[in-house]
Parts: C-alpha cells; sequence; structure tokens
C-alpha cells in the first residue's frame, strides 16, 4: 500500500502545476493520488476552500483504482502534449486529471446536499458502446431506441453500485476516450475495477453526505510522479 501524506502532495501540487487550473468557484476537492501510473492502489484526501485558503477535512484513506492504473482522461484539465499514457475504453485504467462530479445514486434514496438519483431496477444502463449515440451516457432503456450492443447495468446484482458518484470523465462523449466513470463501494479481497475509484460504504457515504452542489466539487486524480511535471496549480 502507499505510504505518503496526501495534505504534503496537495500543496505541492498548487506549488508546481500548470496543466490543471482549479476553477475559482470550486470549494470542495477529492484528492486521489497513487504512487505511479501502474498500481491500482491510491489514496483519496477530501478539501473544502476556507477564505481562499484550502484545507484538509476529515482522514486521508486509501482506495483501489483501475486494474492497470492511471492514463490522461479527458475533463477540465489541458492534457501534457508529451503525454503517452492516454485513457482508453476498455483499458482497465482510471482517468488521470481534473473532473467534475455529475450526481450521486444507489439502490436506495438518500437525503443529501447533492443531486442523487436512485437506481432501483436494471432499466437503467451506463453506455460503453461507443458506434451509439447514447455512449458514456446513462439512460433508461424503457425511455429511448436502443441502438447499443453493450452496457453497464446501475442496478448490479451485488452492492457495488449500492451508493456512487458519477465523474464525468470525457464530457463530449467522444469515441473509444473511455466511459461510465463512477467511485463506488470495493470489490473483496482489493480487486481492481475497469477504470473506477472504489472504496468502502462507510467511506463512501462520508462523501456523498459532505458534498454540496453550491461549492461545485471537483475531483483531481493523479500519480505522485505527475506532480513532478506540472507547473502551477491556479486557485
Amino acid at each position: 500500500m502507499i505510504r505518503y501524506t496526501l495534505l504534503s502532495v496537495f500543496f505541492t501540487l498548487i506549488t508546481y502545476a500548470n496543466t490543471i487550473s482549479i476553477p475559482k468557484e470550486t470549494q470542495q476537492l477529492l484528492v486521489i493520488v497513487s504512487k505511479d501510473w501502474k498500481t491500482k492502489y491510491a489514496s483519496l484526501q477530501r478539501y473544502e476552500k476556507d477564505a481562499k485558503v484550502w484545507k484538509a477535512v476529515g482522514n486521508e484513506i486509501e482506495i483501489i483504482i483501475g486494474r492497470n492504473g492511471m492514463g490522461w482522461g479527458l475533463g477540465e484539465h489541458t492534457v501534457p502534449k508529451d503525454a503517452s499514457i492516454i485513457k482508453r475504453e476498455g483499458d482497465g485504467k482510471a482517468p488521470a486529471g481534473l473532473f467534475r462530479l455529475g450526481h450521486g445514486f444507489g439502490y436506495n434514496d438518500l437525503a443529501i446536499e447533492f443531486p442523487y438519483a436512485t437506481y432501483s431496477n436494471r432499466s437503467f444502463h451506463c453506455v460503453d458502446d461507443s458506434t451509439s449515440k447514447y455512449y458514456n451516457q446513462i439512460v433508461d432503456v424503457r425511455k429511448i431506441s436502443r441502438d447499443y450492443n453493450s452496457h453497464e447495468f446501475m442496478r448490479l446484482k451485488n452492492d457495488f453500485y449500492k451508493y456512487g458518484i458519477t465523474v464525468e470523465h470525457n464530457p463530449n462523449n467522444i469515441a473509444q476516450r473511455g466511459s461510465c466513470i463512477f467511485i463506488h463501494l470495493k470489490k473483496p479481497n482489493d480487486l481492481a475495477s475497469s477504470g473506477c475509484s472504489m472504496m468502502r460504504e462507510d467511506e463512501i457515504k462520508v462523501l456523498l453526505k459532505w458534498l454540496d452542489k453550491s461549492k461545485d466539487p471537483m475531483l483531481l486524480q493523479l500519480p505522485i510522479n505527475e506532480v513532478a511535471n506540472v507547473k502551477s496549480l491556479k486557485l
């Protein structure tokens, strides 16, 4: 498991990054950092802006990400021109970069200060077929004309999606650039995901109850060795 302090990593990013700019209106930030591009292990720390100063909230937690580590994704950042590790559909990598958070979701209703969708049956699909006009979108199959051959059920036969948060990776739904990226519950025995970030149920419920849409929360997700390659994080 990784052994470093995300607080020190975060303030290093503030000092040394320039491909990433946190919007001024963002007052909540999830920071996920791994030790390299290949590992499935990472740590997550919450931050909240107080009078223009970012402060850590709660404890750092250990999480599991993509089975093949990370690759640069598409979000609210600029992908470095010399980037060689790029997130693609089906590559088993979690997206690296800065991303908006979409909405919380789960199998049952939850009263929180963040948009939340209840997926109580298996009619809700997240489309991972790049040829579909619904690629990288969650749809209710009862309300559309289905044009895809592959998808994820938002109501699984297990509890992995009992609670989750959508990550707005690939917001323009560009074919083959990755789809259906979530934060959700861990699998047993530290099994990795296809590109999502995973934690315990009690930990994700803390996130869901903490997130506030009015504070424009975002996700910053990077390997530690990328910190030295960025120049200045604008706050």
